[in-house]
């Protein structure tokens, strides 16, 4: 399955979204699992088969109303041939694995508008009659499509963006590498977050084992093997999106001012480290070379027998970034100006938190969401559920 034409072709992710088991092979634009009925009055399955027609990596009007078939000859309820689709039976060897038995003619007036036009027309004419014997046959079977394209980022395609609409709006995270600093667990939910995203490169850099605690602050269920094993927090994590998608680079160690130059060449970065002294010779790699970054941090404290604190995010980006310093958003010695993490309280939930409004304030910087106050410093107080947004770009 070739990613790029499905999402740039809306008559295609029309027919994803649909729920039809699509394919593009060789030139050619498959449907799968087409339910007909035999000469033997039974409910089989089939594929259907177009020629596909693009300029570039998008569909056009299609060049032919012909399309073709796999499988015995459709027939009606009592096993008599479609005679009206009927054109040429002859077996066609597309490629290995895609042989074709007929070809249909049916021509609407004025011709197919799109492939989801042309190719719905034909499993409707082929697979009424099969519903007549069998009303739950039908060919959109909503199973998970592969994509096949060696490029792609995901193992599959993502229908959550084309199913809502914003398949334009989400080809704005493109973006070719960004770096998650410190997977502990915010680090952990924002790589959780983006790795759902189309970036194509995700690196994350830390150095520690993961540990059983770290268990009960990230996304996720390990096994007691797993942690017995005791992996490194980034091989642990980046092989939990292997399933799903490419592109996750681990490093298992910590960036200090020796590597820091291994940041270079980011188009962005996510700093979720603890320790101010460690924050500073990454944010001034980051400034010197002109990358955006979003540094995250929580102070949560234990006061008469319930937590309170304040979760925080600070951006800095090329057109901002005298706050970091003037303001002191970000404390930058060996304990955080702020008290986050002094007593290293951590809670999924807060950690998830602190995650999701980062992340929601890069897509901001991405143009995926509107941004009317372009805050580059915010907190989300616990006790009174309040948010602040401060530093205005």
């Amino acid at each position: 399955m070739l990613q790029r034409p499905t999402s740039r072709s809306p008559d295609l992710k029309a027919l994803v979204d649909d729920g039809y088991e699509l394919g593009i092979v060789s030139g050619h634009l498959v449907i799968y699992n087409v339910p007909y009925v035999s000469a033997q009055k039974q409910v089989k399955r089939g594929t259907l088969v177009s020629t596909l027609d693009l300029a570039g990596d998008v569909t056009t009007t299609p060049g032919t109303h012909v399309a073709m078939f796999a499988g015995e000859h459709p027939c009606d309820r009592e096993g008599r041939e479609l005679k009206k689709i009927k054109h040429q039976s002859k077996r066609e060897v597309i490629c290995d694995g895609l042989v074709i038995d007929h070809s249909f003619s049916s021509k609407p007036a004025g011709g197919y508008r799109d492939y989801h036009h042309k190719m719905t027309t034909y499993v409707a004419i082929i697979s009424t009659p099969a519903q007549a014997i069998d009303p739950s046959a039908t060919a959109q079977t909503r199973r998970v499509i592969e994509a096949d394209d060696p490029d792609a980022v995901f193992n599959y395609i993502d229908t959550a963006s084309s199913r809502a609409g914003i398949t334009a709006v989400s080809d704005k995270l493109e973006l070719d590498r960004i770096a998650i600093v410190g997977l502990g667990g915010t680090g952990s939910y924002i790589l959780d977050l983006v790795a759902k995203t189309p970036v194509r490169e995700i690196h994350v850099f830390d150095g520690d084992d993961f540990l059983q605690h770290n268990a009960f602050r990230s996304p996720g269920a390990p096994s007691v093997e797993e942690l017995k094993a005791i992996p490194k927090k980034v091989h642990y994590h980046a092989s939990r999106y292997e399933a799903m998608r490419k592109g996750i680079v681990a490093h298992d160690f910590h960036i200090d001012a020796s590597n820091v130059g291994m940041l270079e060449g980011m188009d962005f970065a996510f700093i979720c480290v603890d320790r101010g002294d460690v924050k500073r010779p990454i944010i001034e790699k980051l400034e010197e070379v002109g990358i955006p970054f979003i540094d995250v941090g929580m102070g949560i404290e234990l006061v008469d027998d319930k937590l309170q604190g304040i979760v925080r995010v600070t951006t800095s980006t090329p057109e901002k970034r005298g706050h970091v310093r003037d303001k002191k958003r970000i404390g930058l010695s060996g304990g955080d100006a702020n008290g986050v993490y002094t007593r290293n309280i951590q809670i999924a939930e807060l950690n998830a938190l602190n995650a999701a409004l980062a992340v929601i304030k890069w897509k901001k910087l991405c143009g995926f969401y509107r941004d009317f106050e372009q805050e580059h410093f915010s907190t989300y107080t616990l006790d009174g559920n309040l948010i602040i947004n401060e530093d205005h770009a």
